[in-house]
């Protein structure tokens, strides 16, 4: 039993560290939620933070005697989650980051190795549910560390050894054509929208500002008459407003705020994430350097 008993603590340690690399860089981890291609690229953001949320959750859980078997049981369920994403991908023959730890500097790919890890972590969340709040002992943080041990052990691929490349990020990239449902014949800034986004409320000043200069257009997948009402209430109701439900599964955007730039012909010069004004005015430096500037 001791042995079983040990197995909570390793998986502590395991969430909390997948947990911080996630929250870290939401938006990585989101785009590589995207990159599975399981879910509607909209969703993508709200999946992240469930994710990282879940798995926080758990490992507070696992920390109390009283809750540590439904813990487990939590930890066993995102794990056999991920072995069935990774099923999937390998199964449809894609090569990408697993996403496993956050956004890494040098991507994982899932594979085999991605797969063990996660085999392994599975079964200590099943070792740990057989076990529940089983008395302490000296001999638990020494496996505990085995554990981990084991986990991290396990080989990722070598550069330049059968280590493929990552998928892109999700978003249209410059010079592919920005699929939306209304043509507009002028070289624009599309700003992605969510009336339930704050990054977006926040930023809806921001975009409004710049189109005193350049063509904005506010695009959301939301219902029009109630984007609207939003816009008005935040005052940038003179904005022009285009609504496609299908414009973020058409492009693999993630989630707002998300600004496209094209030219007059619809082809993207820059796109991204655009949640401060830093980004934006970086976004819109990279499409005038691409050799337009979208004029008013």
């Amino acid at each position: 039993m001791t042995v079983l008993a040990s197995a909570w603590p390793a998986l502590i340690a395991v969430l909390l560290v997948a947990a911080g690399g996630k929250v870290r860089d939401v938006r990585g981890f989101a785009a590589a939620i995207g990159a599975y291609r399981v879910l509607p690229a909209r969703l993508t953001g709200a999946a992240a933070v469930a994710v990282l949320s879940a798995e926080a959750a758990a490992a507070v859980l696992l920390a109390v005697p009283a809750t540590r078997r439904w813990g487990a049981l939590a930890a066993a369920a995102l794990f056999a989650a991920f072995l069935g994403a990774m099923a999937s991908v390998l199964r449809r023959g894609m090569v990408i980051d697993c996403g496993c730890f956050g956004s890494a500097r040098r991507p994982a790919p899932v594979g085999a190795a991605s797969v063990t890890r996660t085999a392994l972590l599975l079964l200590l969340a099943v070792m740990a549910a057989v076990a529940g709040p089983a008395p302490f002992s000296p001999l638990q943080p020494v496996l505990a560390a085995v554990f981990v041990g084991a986990v991290a052990a396990v080989p990722r691929p070598r550069p330049g050894v059968a280590e493929p490349e990552a998928s892109p990020p999700a978003g249209p990239r410059p010079g592919t054509p920005f699929a939306l449902n209304s043509a507009i014949e002028a070289p624009t800034v599309f700003a992605l929208i969510s009336p339930a986004c704050g990054l977006c409320r926040t930023m809806l000043p921001v975009f409004a500002e710049a189109a005193s200069g350049r063509r904005v257009v506010l695009v959301s997948a939301a219902d029009e008459d109630g984007v609207r009402r939003h816009l008005d209430e935040h005052g940038v109701g003179d904005l022009p407003l285009v609504t496609d439900p299908d414009v973020y599964d058409a492009n693999g955007i993630p989630w707002p705020p998300y600004v496209v730039v094209t030219d007059d012909a619809g082809t993207v010069l820059a796109a991204g994430g655009a949640d401060t004004p830093p980004r934006f005015r970086a976004l819109l430096h990279r499409a005038d350097s691409a050799g337009a500037r979208p004029a008013g």
